[in-house]
């Protein structure tokens, strides 16, 4: 889980209110000190008290009185009260409609009520304002990042770089902008840079390790949620992405570890009980892989990744009902979950079911039409079916997506070697041939590749390369 720290809501420029202090007496510099928060030194509760304070005073009003609705209305933000920071924020750009940073702070507001567009609306009124307000790119980027606009928002965090470069927290969220793209590189670099600002900032560790980690460099990845977990001990998602980074590299007695204490730190974080879930699933251990993943769908009733991930251990131990129920409470949460559509097909198909598995896997390609795997098991669904053209079509598409994967292939080469079998086709043993030769070349190591192409070699008679590759498939796979 990617952590970015929260949006910075710049205060008001306080000259007036600052001005107007010195008569008002120590007790009011005070509450103007608290509703400033300047260094946000104080409490929100303080912060909004000395606001009140101030609006309630009758020494400012009109223009002079927005600081301090400006102010409060941060405050609120910061105790995710949002509908008493929207009405001060409203009332600070009522009485200055040209404060920019009122509209900021608005428009802040509305991203925290996921309203998106309002909340661009206002970025974009303050930028019109001033268009060298560094953090008002900043936050409209980010609010493009939330809508997964991951363009305009690298334009925009870019545009709050090159205003100020010193502020961390804009390397930090245009580097999460590149890695959901799959940059990881120019990711690593900006995370790389907010850290050199900012050296102490577990989360931009924390985050540069998950682009780490997503290139598959599981070292650095591990070393960067260390620093994390050193600087920060308290954060239960740092060692939930340490813990899936051991898993990556099959350290599963520490990917348990670490997610044990993520589960110590929040002990209703329904994904670390998934992640856990998983672990104990890559050790066999299905007993403790099922009650982590059911405690999961206790905490959250409608978490459709946790009964998709029940289901896989289900299909795992050949549970092919419970598989099936457990996919369907999946679809049920998650409509468009292509994988979801995809496992169930299989667990059809596994009940020999074939319809209802070619129905799910045509839905799961309808979704995601670029998916390799989908159109494979479509395939060999077709091919249980006897309807071979289609299969060898879903094949032909299989290889297309991913021109190194052996299994199609090979599965390809059985759907031509049986052709040949039911049509007496000699050419199509060849093909079939042809197609083992080159699942064999991308895994050396496949004995049913081996063992395929004897087969049709013995089909055409050539009995010493057929006994050639039955010894090498019983030498791969004695048992």
């Amino acid at each position: 889980m990617e952590l970015l720290r929260q949006v910075i809501i710049v205060s008001a420029c306080l000259t007036v209110a600052a001005g107007a202090a010195s008569s008002a007496g120590a007790q009011t510099q005070q509450q103007i000190d608290w509703c400033v928060n300047e260094g946000n030194t104080f409490s929100p509760d303080l912060s909004i008290g000395g606001c009140t304070a101030a609006i309630q005073s009758g020494r400012w009003s009109g223009k002079d009185l927005e600081w301090a609705f400006n102010n409060r209305c941060r405050a609120y933000s910061e105790k995710n009260e949002t509908d008493r920071a929207m009405a001060d924020c409203t009332d600070a750009i009522r009485l200055d409609p040209n404060d920019g940073v009122a509209y900021l702070n608005r428009g802040g507001t509305y991203r925290d009520m996921e309203d998106y567009d309002r909340a661009i609306a206002d970025l974009s009124e303050a930028i019109r304002l001033d268009p060298n307000y560094a953090a008002a790119s900043a936050t409209r980027g980010i609010v493009y990042s939330d809508r997964k606009d991951y363009d305009r928002a690298i334009a925009d965090l870019s545009e709050a770089i090159r205003l100020d470069p010193k502020v961390a927290y804009f390397y930090d969220h245009r580097g999460k902008a590149y890695r959901i793209k799959g940059d990881y590189d120019r990711a690593i670099a900006d995370y790389g840079e907010a850290i050199r600002i900012g050296p102490k900032d577990a989360y931009a560790y924390n985050n540069r390790g998950l682009a780490y980690a997503a290139k598959g460099d599981y070292d650095r990845a591990t070393a960067d949620f260390n620093e994390a977990t050193r600087l920060d001990p308290k954060v239960a998602y740092f060692y939930d992405n340490r813990g899936d980074a051991y898993r990556d590299k099959k350290d599963y007695d520490r990917a348990i570890a670490d997610l044990s204490e993520a589960i110590r730190l929040k002990p209703n974080d329904a994904w670390a009980y998934l992640n856990r879930g998983s672990a104990y699933r890559d050790k066999k251990d299905y007993d403790r892989a099922f009650a982590d993943y059911s405690k999961a769908i206790r905490i959250d009733p409608n978490h459709g990744n946790a009964y998709g991930f029940r289901a896989e251990a289900y299909l795992d131990r050949k549970d092919y009902d419970r598989a099936i129920a457990d996919l369907g409470e999946a679809i049920r949460v998650l409509p468009n979950d292509a994988w979801a559509y995809n496992n169930r097909g299989l667990a059809y198909a596994a009940k020999g079911d074939n319809d209802r598995a070619i129905a799910d896997f045509n839905v799961a390609i309808r979704l995601v039409p670029t998916v390799a795997d989908a159109y494979q098991n479509r395939g060999i669904a077709y091919y249980a079916k006897a309807d071979y053209d289609r299969a060898i079509a879903d094949f032909n598409e299989a290889i297309r997506l991913k021109p190194n994967d052996a299994s199609a292939y090979n599965n390809r080469g059985v759907v031509y070697r049986g052709q040949a079998f039911m049509y007496r086709n000699k050419g199509d043993n060849d093909r079939a041939i042809a197609d083992f030769n080159e699942a064999i070349r991308l895994k050396p190591n496949d004995a049913s590749a081996y063992n395929n192409r004897g087969l049709a070699y013995a089909a055409k008679g050539d009995d010493d390369h057929a006994t050639a590759d039955f010894n090498e498939a019983a030498r791969l796979k004695p048992n």
